[in-house]
């Protein structure tokens, strides 16, 4: 389901999925999603299957990858204020992501990727997949640090090259950061 995913580049195309989002049927649930992902690096797995006490009763908990089956600290601190929202009323053991035809059950990635395919089309075709939460964290993340290492490990990444292709650097980006960059003058 990676099929031309990109990683959302401006903070307009955030804007505009997050429009989008907000008028489906489900805007709470839909927009808290993609927010989540944008915000914390996870794949749309892992995403979809959190229960409202995971998110709940610690900045910091601990869960546990479906694709790798590795454990790995969730870092939550920087979107408290929507988590505290968004779960505020809800039940310990409610899906946090419930299933819109069976509350019992968590919405799938296959209708994740449905909801944004439809989107997607919407803008204009711009590579919006369930992936693009996930590069669209790591490239803003490392827009903002410039710390390929940390992000490698946040994404478990056997290498800085597969964190650079994976998150879409492009020649014009490798460019820009040399400007003012010169030796021996």
């Amino acid at each position: 389901m990676v099929y031309n995913s990109k990683p959302l580049r401006t903070q307009d195309q955030i804007n505009d999925v997050l429009f989008y989002l907000r008028r489906t049927r489900y805007p709470e649930r839909d927009t808290f999603l993609f927010l989540l992902g944008i915000n914390t690096g996870l794949r749309c797995s892992d995403v979809v299957r959190l229960k409202i006490g995971t998110l709940r009763h610690s900045k910091r908990p601990e869960i546990t990858e479906k694709k790798t089956g590795k454990k790995m600290t969730l870092f939550l601190d920087n979107v408290q204020d929507i988590v505290i929202e968004y779960t505020d009323g809800k039940d310990d053991d409610d899906w946090a992501f419930p299933s819109s035809y069976d509350s019992s059950k968590y919405i799938s990635v296959q209708n994740v990727y449905k909801l944004f395919k439809r989107i997607d089309e919407q803008l204009g075709r711009i590579g919006l997949t369930t992936h693009t939460m996930r590069r669209t964290f790591g490239l803003w993340y490392y827009r903002k640090t410039k710390n390929i290492y940390y992000l490698m490990e946040l994404f478990n990444h056997s290498s800085q090259a597969i964190t650079m292709r994976y998150i879409g650097l492009t020649e014009d980006e490798l460019g820009d950061s040399l400007e003012g960059f010169r030796l021996g003058y």
